[in-house]
Formats: structure tokens, sequence, C-alpha cells
């Protein structure tokens, strides 16, 4: 078949449906096949490992004009944007014993991140840092928080291994009530949920799961007091892996060298490229002026103006790939942008498939047996899962000790004392490790938020997510969400973290300036973003058809509304500014205590 026909793409896309459907048959449960109650019976894998469980001290009460649930990027980048604005009264309620958030909890062998540093470690001309290698490690990145949290004395205003559990508004006062599992009563006027994106550790709901007797953990809790620090006790160990997401592929290399036996169980298999790796060039390092980072952040928002192809044909070198390459060479700007809605679609899904086509000749290039180099290709769209970017991950499978279990899109059938069953036969292990992800998404509704007149903020989303930017909502004053429903969805987070933190700071400042006592949306303000979440969330069947993934909430259908808003972030940004510029159009506010 001509590789360029309709009918050699059509037939690409009928076997992207058909693996997808397999998903759906195996999983109808949609986002319900995980959990993240891990009490009492999978309490084992919240435990944190880095930390005493419980370190007495006595419950605090207290009052702070901002208080922060979360530490991780979301509140230091909020916190650090308040300090610049002169507000010395903040506390940070943090679940871990430390600061960084998922780069905290996040400490499996061979973490890193997959975006490229000098974009990803937020704040780096505050700091006058430049990071050590073109994709930072998780330690760097580790250490990168912990240095912004000295820097900007956050550390004195912290209460760690703290889990917020209600947060109440108090009316008559103007402000929130918020309680701890640790018996805290804090007040402060402002709350800004800042629990990140990542931040609850997910297992499946596999029947059996406490049967094991086994060693088991999840990739967020990793245990190295079992596998040895560098994990040397593995080297008599049969291991399994429960996922193939982004932290099993970058785990896998590591276990591979060291595990007898290394079993990959695999229920759909990650888009893997290259990852043009190496240290950051100390010339090009010495050559940055001060202000280089805020500068790539306004050209990254400005490319988010352009059209799909003359983003893919104008990215930077630095974050050029092969997709990028793949559609340079396919695609011309000029000619796509005098082709109808309809034929430019065709041809970016042309474009995708060309891409997706590339990575599979690169597993045959690279994966010796045949049988696995097949399982290992995936059969869906570019994108609709979050791509990966390793070097080592597919020459793992050449090793003797590593076996990739697939389960064509099936799953794990049951977990019994010697191991999990796939397709009827037990696999016996010693350790079983879960990279099963984290639960996303729900940024804002871990603990019970109750605004006015009792309204919890988890009823009012049962009607329809209804926010201002995804920060706001009317009915919750001085609330601010960040990373929630109804934001921006950007691939490197924390340039959407780092506005979302610009914007509250500045709401933040201008009620204490003018001596108000609360801010919140007007209906009309919130019906308006509301309104624009939906025209935005575009008009293909692009979600549906992809394979289930927390980029589509595993595959379940939800109101237009439930989800991120999908204009560019250049148009995210402005509508936070102009809000900014004419606050009494988009709140009310309510006179000072």
């Amino acid at each position: 078949m001509n590789k360029n026909s309709p009918d050699y793409y059509d037939e690409i896309k009928q076997r992207f449906r058909k693996e997808r459907d397999v998903r759906i048959e195996h999983r109808p449960e949609g986002r319900k096949q995980y959990t993240t109650d891990l009490a009492p019976e999978l309490d084992q894998y919240a435990i944190d490992p880095q930390s005493e469980i419980g370190a007495a001290r006595r419950p605090l009460n207290d009052r702070v004009e901002v208080l922060c649930i979360g530490g991780g990027f979301s509140a230091l980048l909020a916190a650090v944007r308040l300090r610049e604005k002169g507000v010395a009264s903040i506390r940070i309620v943090e679940r871990g014993a430390d600061v960084g958030g998922t780069w905290y909890w996040n400490r499996y062998p061979g973490v890193a991140c997959d975006v490229l540093s000098y974009d990803y470690l937020p704040l780096l001309d505050e700091m006058a840092y430049v990071p050590e290698r073109r994709y930072s490690s998780g330690e760097e990145i580790l250490g990168h928080c912990q240095a912004i949290a000295r820097r900007f004395d956050l550390y004195d205003c912290a209460l760690f291994s703290t889990t917020v559990t209600a947060t109440t508004w108090i009316d008559d006062r103007k402000v929130w009530k918020v309680e701890t599992d640790r018996g805290d009563c804090i007040e402060a006027q402002f709350v800004i949920c800042a629990n990140g994106t990542m931040s609850q550790p997910k297992i499946p709901n596999i029947p059996g799961i406490e049967a094991f007797k086994g060693h088991s953990f999840h990739t967020a809790r990793w245990d190295y007091g079992y596998t040895g620090t560098s994990l040397e006790n593995l080297k008599d160990k049969r291991v399994g892996i429960i996922g193939t997401g982004a932290s099993a592929v970058q785990i896998v290399p590591e276990l591979a060298r060291s595990a007898r036996e290394l079993f990959v169980i695999q229920r759909t298999p990650s888009s893997i490229d290259v990852r043009e790796e190496g240290p950051t060039d100390p010339e090009w390092a010495k050559s940055l002026k001060p202000g280089w980072q805020a500068k790539r952040r306004e050209e990254a928002i400005a490319l988010s103006e352009l059209s799909w192809v003359e983003r893919m044909t104008r990215a930077q070198e630095d974050g050029v790939n092969a997709a990028v390459k793949a559609a340079q060479q396919s695609l011309d700007v000029a000619e796509f942008n005098k082709l109808s809605r309809e034929e430019r679609i065709k041809r970016q899904e042309a474009a995708n498939i060309d891409h997706m086509m590339s990575v599979h000749k690169r597993i045959d290039d690279v994966v010796r047996d045949r049988q696995t180099a097949e399982a290992l290709k995936p059969w869906y769209m570019f994108m609709c899962k979050r791509p990966c970017i390793h070097n080592e991950y597919l020459p793992a499978f050449n090793a003797p000790n590593v076996h990739l279990i697939d389960t064509k899109g099936i799953g794990v059938n049951a977990i019994v004392p010697e191991g999990p069953v796939v397709d009827g036969q037990v696999l016996a292990l010693d350790l079983l490790i879960y990279a099963t992800g984290f639960d996303v998404q729900k940024t804002g509704t871990y603990n019970r938020i109750t605004g006015i007149a009792g309204l919890e903020l988890s009823e009012k989303y049962k009607d329809g997510i209804s926010t201002l930017f995804g920060i706001h909502s009317r009915g919750f004053p001085n609330l601010f969400i960040m990373g929630g429903l109804q934001a921006s969805y950007q691939f490197n987070i924390t340039d959407m973290l780092q506005t979302q933190g610009d914007h509250i700071a500045e709401c933040i400042a201008f009620a204490r300036e003018n001596g108000h006592g609360s801010i919140e949306p007007t209906a009309d303000a919130e019906a308006m973003w509301v309104k624009k979440v939906i025209d935005n969330r575009g008009k293909t069947s692009w979600s549906e058809e992809c394979t289930p993934g927390y980029y589509n909430f595993e595959g379940e259908s939800n109101r237009r509304q439930d989800g991120n808003y999908n204009g560019t972030f250049r148009s995210y940004v402005d509508s936070m500014k102009e809000a900014q510029s004419q606050m009494s159009d988009y709140f009310t506010f309510s006179n000072g205590q």
C-alpha cells in the first residue's frame, strides 16, 4: 500500500481504534479502576519512607495572612511572588517532610525531568542558577526547591509531615479555618490550594492486591531499605513492575542492571523518543544575560499563538525532537494555511501518524527480539498519552534477565500470595513495584473545602466545574487553586504555574493595598470563563478516539466544562492580565476586618 495514500493512514487509524476499544472493554470504569484511598489495608503504599512517622509536636493554633496547602513548585512560586509583594505572614502546610512536592516523593532510581531543565526549573533568573544538565535529575530539582525555600525564608513558616483535612470559610470574620491531621487549627485570610497535579499516588483496583506475600511499594514511595541505595540487594531477586509510563521508563533500565530477573508488566506501551541528553555547555551558560529565562518564557508564550504547523517549524533548536522534524518534512506552513479545516485535520493526522511510525521504526532498530519489539509499539496518536524520552529503556529489553509481560491491553487479572496473575498464569516474585502514577486533575478537592453558606467545593463541582481561570470559584472567597481544572494545560507545567502564582500575588496585593477583606469572582466573570472553556475544548473527536490515560480521564466521557482551558497559552495569560487591570469588572470585594 502506498505509504502516503489515504488508505494507508485510515488503516493505521483503524488499528488505533481497535487497541483503544480493548482497553475500554476490559476497564470500562474509567478512573474508578484506580484508588487513592490507601487506608487501612493499603496504607503501606502511602507511608513516607523518607522521614520519621508523626514526629511529636504540639498542635499549632495561630493566624496568618496566607496559607499554602502544599510545598511543591505551586506553593513556592506563589510564596516567592508574595514575598516580593511584601507579604511576611505565610504558612506552608506540606504532607511530606520537606519542600519539593512531586520531587520530594519521587526518589526512585533514574528519576529525571522530561522537559528541558532551562525551561522546567522555575526562578532561574531570581536564583542566578543555570542547571547542570539539559534534563535535570530529580536530585537537582529537589535541591533547587530547597534553595528557593532557603532564599525566601520559607522553611521557618512551614509545617511538614502534616496533611490539611478541612478548610472552612468563616463568613462573619472573613477568614478560613484550616484544620490538619496533627490537630492544628490555623486561621488564614487567604488560602492557596497548591496540592499539585501529581501528589496522590494511585494503585490499581486489582483483586487480591493485599494478598501478596512478597515485598511491594509504589514508585513514589521507593523503599531503599529493601532495594539498597544502589539496588545491590536485588541481585538475587525476581522483580516485577506494573506500568510502563514515564516513571517506569526511567526505572526499568536501572532495575535491569541490578535484578536477577525483571518482569515488566505492560498494558499499554509508551511512545519512546530519543532524549538529547548532555551537560550544560559552560560557554553557553557564561553567555547568558540577566533575564534569560524570562525571555525564554515569553518566547514560549508567543509560540502558543501560532498554528500547530507554525509552532513545529519555528520551534527552537533546543526543543526540536523527532516529532518536530517529521512535521517539518511533511507540512509546509504556507501550503497548510490555504487548506480547508477538514484538510488541515487530515494533514495533521498524517504528520502525527508519520511520527508514530518513526517511533515504531526505532523500536525495530533497537529491540532484537521481534515479538518483544512488536509488543512495545504504541498504537495511538502522538500526545494521546504523555510521550516519553529515554535512551536506555528500549535497549534494556535486549538483556537476558529482562522479560516483557505484555497483557495486550487487558492488564493484571488478580494478585495472589505468590504474585500477579496475567492471562491465567501466576508470576512468582520477590518484589512487586507499582509504577501506576498519580491521581491528577483534582487539585483543590483533596481536603473538605466549605465556602459561604456551608457549600462544599466538591458539591458545587458536581454540577460542573465552574471557576474563573481555574483559580477562583464564586462562593469561596480568598481561595485560590493552582493547577486545577479549567486552567491552561502546558506540557511544561511550571510555565503555567508561574503565571498562576503571578496572578494570585497580584490579587492578594490588590486586596491588601485597598483594604479589602475578601476577593471573589463575580457570577458574570465566572460564567464568561466557563463558556470560554467550553468553546475551546475542541471540535474533533480526538480525546474520545485516544487510548485511555490521564489526559482523557481514562476514556471517561465528561462534560465539556470539566477539563482544561484549551485556548492558547497567550490568551490564558492575557485574560488574567486583563482581570488584574480591571479588578472591579471581574471581582467583588468586602471591607477589611
